[in-house]
């Protein structure tokens, strides 16, 4: 739903991104079925099919069908547009991958409902390859993110967040007085970083620390929610974290069971799961089982291997053993299942720089509008910076632009004529993309910052 908002301009030939473009920048490791139709309505048909096994596997039903084509989709979509992730996306595609291996359907399902007694899944406990790999991805997360942190200077000593909180393009509700509190952005700097650096102790605690451990971890991502535009990032962040809460904590929670809004939440999946089919798979013989799941743990393995190694190769083992820790032969295979991942959220140091997207046009007349933003051209800082940027995406998009001298530059630029001759009739002469720079000096108001213009494309419509 949050990218339907931008499919046009991120997902058609009419956008920023035409499917020649992107074809011309990637090789076939970089697949993608949303490179099928360059039109609005064969993405949002595309979007309507996730949005339907989306649901399916929110409710459980035909689970593990629907986490694959989920996975499949998502790593579709990402592959399309691949300038606009964050680390948010990038951990539900992981997310979804782990769980293609796991027993997601096992309780509070439709499938369950579905099952014969026969058929009952035993025990009230998951444990095997597949569960650790997905706990071990989460803590290589915030792991490798702290190294990343650690070999720059702005966190380790104590300015990260103040950098971070004085970039007005995050900034949002609270995060925008925060940087009135230098000294408790100090501590929380150093608490996040340790929180962080000793996340491995996830996975050799157990019981009720363990719980803590996770539920603080929680605690901090549901803080940059009402502090920062980070997209869906802090959110997938919490789910990630639930496998890390252990039986004592859903034994414990068991009697909210019997709460009224628990209780009309059970009738109305009773309710779905009668009305939906039963589809019933035939019996698989047990050798084959056998075999299925023996091959099915193997590719775990595997794949866990090559995520420890990725990330390691990241952190820049190769200088340290001489070559790179993962086999060439075997990166293709990471880019294709979307298990490729970089985990420098804000790392080595944050940005040092805010700025925002101006773009001059000359219209036939002799006269000059902002094509990006509408209205007169305006050079000066906005009042607020962050809602210059339609969502975190186009956030992530512009700044990209500007970090990065590409061929997307251009594309950009020759989208803002298409569309001020859609919006207004009259098609621009010329339109010049210019990124507005602003240092970030901790401590010094916004208003006090020089700033500078950087002219990212100058294009003849």
């Amino acid at each position: 739903l949050l990218r339907s908002r931008s499919l046009h301009a991120f997902y058609t030939d009419d956008g920023v991104l035409p499917r020649t473009a992107l074809l011309a920048q990637h090789g076939p490791t970089h697949w993608s079925v949303h490179l099928a139709s360059g039109e609005a309505w064969g993405q949002a048909l595309l979007f309507a099919v996730a949005g339907v096994v989306a649901v399916a596997l929110a409710v459980g039903y035909r689970t593990r069908l629907a986490t694959a084509v989920s996975w499949l989709l998502l790593v579709s979509l990402h592959n399309r547009v691949p300038d606009v992730l964050n680390g948010g996306d990038v951990l539900l595609r992981l997310l979804l991958f782990w769980g293609l291996f796991l027993p997601l359907g096992a309780r509070w399902s439709v499938d369950a409902r579905h099952r014969e007694p026969d058929e009952e899944v035993t025990g009230d406990y998951v444990a095997g390859v597949a569960s650790a790999a997905l706990l071990v991805q989460v803590v290589a997360l915030y792991l490798t993110n702290a190294a990343f942190k650690l070999a720059g200077d702005v966190w380790v000593r104590g300015d990260g967040l103040r950098y971070v909180f004085s970039l007005g393009q995050f900034t949002v509700l609270l995060g925008e007085h925060l940087d009135q509190f230098p000294a408790l952005l100090h501590v929380l700097d150093y608490v996040w970083l340790v929180t962080i650096a000793l996340s491995f102790a996830l996975l050799l605690l157990t019981g009720w620390p363990r719980a803590l451990y996770a539920v603080a971890l929680m605690g901090m991502h549901l803080g940059m929610v009402v502090t920062m535009r980070i997209d869906l990032f802090p959110l997938i962040s919490v789910a990630s974290l639930v496998p890390f809460l252990p039986a004592t904590v859903w034994d414990r929670a068991a009697p909210l069971a019997d709460r009224r809004p628990v209780r009309a939440l059970d009738r109305w999946h009773r309710r779905l799961a009668d009305t939906l089919p039963v589809v019933r798979v035939a019996d698989v013989p047990p050798a084959l089982s056998r075999v299925t799941a023996r091959l099915s743990s193997a590719v775990v393995v595997v794949f866990l291997v090559l995520v420890v190694l990725w990330n390691v190769q990241f952190l820049g083992a190769a200088e340290v053993v001489g070559h790179e820790p993962v086999p060439e032969e075997a990166e293709p295979a990471l880019q294709v299942t979307g298990t490729d991942q970089y985990w420098n959220m804000f790392a080595p140091d944050p940005l040092s720089v805010d700025g925002w997207v101006v773009a001059p046009a000359q219209l036939p007349d002799g006269s000059r509008v902002d094509a990006y933003r509408g209205g007169s051209v305006d050079w000066d800082r906005p009042e607020d910076v962050s809602s210059t940027y339609p969502t975190a995406r186009w956030r992530k998009y512009l700044v990209g632009l500007w970090r990065y001298d590409t061929a997307d530059r251009r594309q950009f630029a020759a989208y803002l004529c298409d569309r001020y001759e859609r919006r207004h009739g009259v098609r621009p002469r010329q339109v010049t993309v210019y990124f507005v720079e602003q240092p970030t000096v901790v401590g010094v108001p916004d208003e006090d910052e020089p700033t500078e213009r950087e002219r990212l494309e100058r294009h003849t419509c």
